[in-house]
């Protein structure tokens, strides 16, 4: 094989158009033939280059409303004949076949055509056939041809030619990898396309592609390489503009991604701050500067160092209280030019803006790796309402407790299990996390909550006159009692135990109220 490849002949065909005049261009002053369909030629003639239209190189035209037009040997046989083998080139020869060095294509915007939610036939015409063929075909061949499929990579091409007067097998290697990736992202959005539109979640196959974001300095230790990829548009880390501070690592990621979904099942001006992908404090009030003061008090010595998710535009109060701590992570829709201008201050503080809030009832699939495969399901977008809670106790929860009782089983679905949240106010008071035994959690909480009640001056615990949610059902009395000596005066829970009496029990014999869910929030 030849180390450098010159260009002498050039396929060019794209969708998107961004960068192609100036490319063409810069090809042709340095002699280049250029070869192109549809647009792509039009384009080109506008700008007054010279080009041939395909259908007069190959001597046959376009059919099939264009859906024909490079699928002929004169195209293909120039782009896949190898230079180095007698026999090819004698065929080439043969067939009046002329080599093709470069191969610039973009595909039909299908992706783009499904996200505006146009008809199926429009999403079925926009699935490009000749693009991908003619990008694998190059790729393959890319001992002697480089294949280019995004406008990003014109300038590396022409930086080689001028250098070296042609292309790299380095780079024409590249390429070809990037060209190879590209057509597979391709083709696994119209295999979820297609399998979205027969109503099948889990297909046989299924071929998730992703974009990559950034290369991070390391993993969750710095013994581990990671990167962050981007699969769509939900709103949060994939789509946030980082507004100001030091680069993200993936432990900080992976927190605001944690921080931003679960403030987002909030209607009310509500702040979640997050240590480790837990939440270590809730709470929403009037203003994001209340509800920051609320849920710093659950829990201020895991604050320290935090995430802190808004779900609101965050304004100048609230941003002024949250930067009086140390804070890795902010992350909201949006904020004012004023608060800006104060977190401004703290330099290494990142300010993410997401532009929007995700929906908490989008359907959706999660991941999660496993040696040899990985486990995929459906997004937890369970919610409970007033209407489908079932009372269990001899006494019915109050209004307020009502309240408090949605609002901490929210929460609990954010926290790991096994997840015990106090709540009281519309804010966390004690939030127990990722334990073994469920009876732990609920004493864990509440010790963090006689600590919390330290930091505040306060005498006692947060947890006197809280609510608590438990995230899967109590299997024994024990963890329900120790609810109760933690000052609980309502419960909420899934139910489902074979001895759920005998927790009903326990909390009639308490004179609290409990009410069952239906619906456990299980978070691995």
């Amino acid at each position: 094989m030849t180390e450098i490849v010159p260009i002498r002949r050039a396929l060019i065909s794209v969708s998107d158009k961004t960068g192609l005049v100036a490319f063409a261009q810069a090809l042709a002053a340095r002699g280049v033939e250029i070869l192109s369909t549809g647009g792509s030629a039009r384009a080109l003639r506008d700008a007054g280059i010279a080009v041939t239209e395909v259908s007069a190189h190959t001597g046959f035209p376009e059919i099939l409303d264009g859906r024909v037009k490079t699928l002929v040997p004169q195209i293909h046989g120039g782009i896949l004949g190898r230079r180095d083998l007698p026999e090819h080139l004698a065929q080439m020869q043969q067939h009046g076949i002329a080599p093709i060095d470069l191969v610039a294509v973009n595909l039909y915007p299908f992706e783009a055509t499904v996200a505006k939610g146009a008809p199926f036939d429009d999403c079925v015409e926009n699935i490009d056939i000749g693009g991908p063929a003619l990008i694998r075909a190059a790729a393959k061949n890319h001992d002697f041809v480089v294949v280019l499929t995004e406008a990003a990579q014109y300038a590396d091409v022409l930086a080689e030619m001028e250098a070296q007067g042609g292309t790299t097998l380095a780079l024409r290697r590249r390429l070809a990898g990037a060209a190879y990736a590209r057509t597979a992202a391709y083709d696994s959005a119209i295999a979820a396309w297609f399998a979205d539109q027969r109503g099948e979640a889990f297909p046989p196959r299924l071929a998730v592609a992703g974009t990559l974001r950034q290369g991070l300095r390391y993993g969750e230790n710095p013994h581990q390489q990671a990167a962050f990829y981007v699969t769509g548009a939900r709103p949060g880390v994939a789509t946030a503009r980082q507004a100001q501070g030091k680069e993200l690592s993936y432990n900080n990621l992976n927190d605001t991604d944690a921080a931003f979904e679960a403030v987002a099942e909030f209607e009310a001006p509500t702040v979640v701050i997050v240590k480790h992908a837990n939440p270590c404090g809730v709470a929403s009030a009037d203003t994001l500067a209340a509800a920051w003061e609320q849920a710093l008090r659950c829990d201020p010595v895991s604050a320290f160092g935090g995430i802190v998710a808004a779900n609101r535009i965050l304004d100048e109060a609230a941003a002024e209280r949250i930067a009086a701590i140390f804070t890795e992570v902010i992350v909201a829709p949006d904020a004012t030019e004023g608060a800006k201008a104060i977190l401004a201050k703290k330099k290494n503080l990142r300010l993410l803006l997401t532009g929007g809030l995700p929906d908490p009832a989008e359907p959706g699939l999660v991941f999660r790796s496993l040696s040899g495969g990985f486990l995929a399901q459906g997004r937890d977008a369970g919610r409970v309402s007033r209407e489908t809670l079932k009372v269990v106790t001899k006494r019915a929860p109050s209004e307020a407790e009502l309240d408090d009782l949605l609002f901490a089983f929210r929460v609990c679905k954010h926290v790991k299990s096994n997840a015990i949240v106090y709540a009281k106010g519309g804010a966390t008071v004690g939030i127990g996390a990722g334990q073994m035994s469920r009876v732990d959690s609920a004493r864990i909480a509440a010790w963090k909550s006689e600590e919390a009640a330290k930091a505040a001056g306060l005498t006692g615990r947060l947890t006197e006159g809280s609510v608590v949610a438990s995230d899967a059902f109590f299997p024994f009395a024990d963890g329900l009692q120790a609810a109760v000596a933690a000052g609980a005066t309502a419960v909420i829970q899934p139910g489902g135990s074979i001895r759920d009496e005998e927790v009903i029990a326990a909390a009639d014999d308490a004179g609290i109220a409990m009410v069952f869910t239906g619906m456990r929030h299980f978070r691995h």
